[in-house]
């Protein structure tokens, strides 16, 4: 059994069993790749893969179990390799970070700014995506965090530590019958077409838990993932828009209204998640407290020393975390 055939193997499924581009990924042949997973099929004498002719058509109960420990393995030597690196080069390597484009375009810039300013020679990365991208980009290593608020029994595999609460705005144009309140009930939002983020998100998003405990049914219209493009159809007179309070900016979108929603629909948390086991780097460590300066080297380690998500929210609970 070789490293590389685990690799090949992780691959294979990390690129949906299309050898080709696994090769294509991993500069090297569709031949050689298939010739290296049926030797390690070989020597374990199980099938890994089913087959309909050439083709890979379903991992076997065997072959993932197989690979879900050579995805372990796999991030074992990644780690030692981080490890040495954190003697070697400190001030060096990579931070890979998958999140929505909400925090992507609002919430982080000032923060990565700041970080490539104390780390100018760590490549940074940013992966966007809806929350089941992001939770497989970190599931299998391709990001280092991921930073999300909804869906969160999607990151199960994941370490996910509170960062800050946000609240709801309704936006709307000038001209709309709704621009002249400061306040409304969920009664009155009920009778309007919503604009909105994917309510896909999460098993049962805020906003319908919202309408739902008021009895009422939410009429949406569109949605979208990107609050600047929720904004560009609310401007086209398609919806009132329900969306974070942080995406509202009093400059770029002074031609809308904005109204706090926050009585109407129960906060969000944004959390940041990492994979249980992997090492991180001292760098990994301040980008997590510049993100959220709670979150102190040693208040992550002891969260991670918990083992459970459900004592790791609750070590958090006494804490009062800012609002966006």
């Amino acid at each position: 059994m070789k490293l590389q055939q685990l690799r090949f193997i992780a691959e294979v499924v990390n690129h949906n069993l299309n050898v080709s581009a696994t090769a294509e990924n991993l500069y090297t042949s569709q031949p050689g790749i298939s010739k290296q997973v049926r030797m390690l099929e070989d020597e374990l004498g199980i099938q890994i893969f089913g087959r309909s002719g050439k083709h890979l058509t379903h991992v076997t109960p065997a072959g993932q179990q197989v690979i879900n420990i050579a995805n372990d393995i796999l991030s074992k030597v990644e780690g030692i390799k981080k490890v040495a690196e954190e003697y070697t080069q400190p001030d060096q390597g990579e931070l890979n970070i998958a999140t929505t484009d909400t925090q992507a375009r609002y919430a982080l810039p000032s923060i990565i700014k700041g970080f490539i300013d104390r780390y100018p020679k760590v490549n940074l990365h940013m992966h966007q995506g809806t929350p089941s991208q992001i939770s497989e980009l970190a599931a299998r290593g391709d990001a280092d965090f991921a930073i999300a608020t909804e869906a969160m029994h999607l990151y199960s595999d994941l370490v996910m530590l509170p960062c800050y609460h946000w609240n709801r705005s309704i936006v709307v144009t000038k001209d709309h019958p709704l621009a002249q309140r400061s306040s409304m009930t969920i009664e009155e939002l009920a009778r309007y077409p919503l604009v909105t983020y994917v309510f896909g998100f999460d098993r049962a998003s805020e906003i319908e838990r919202s309408f739902k405990r008021a009895n009422l049914e939410p009429r949406v219209v569109f949605t979208a993932t990107s609050a600047d493009v929720l904004k560009t159809y609310v401007r086209l007179g398609l919806g009132v828009g329900v969306i974070a309070t942080m995406a509202i900016d009093p400059v770029i979108d002074k031609d809308l209204v904005a109204i706090d929603a926050s009585h109407l629909f129960a906060h969000s948390t944004t959390k940041i998640g990492f994979r249980r086991g992997n090492f991180l780097r001292t760098y990994m460590f301040d980008f997590m407290e510049y993100f959220a300066p709670h979150l102190t080297r040693d208040m992550v380690e002891k969260a991670v020393a918990l083992r459970d998500q459900q004592l790791i929210d609750q070590m958090f609970e006494g804490i009062d975390l800012p609002i966006k």
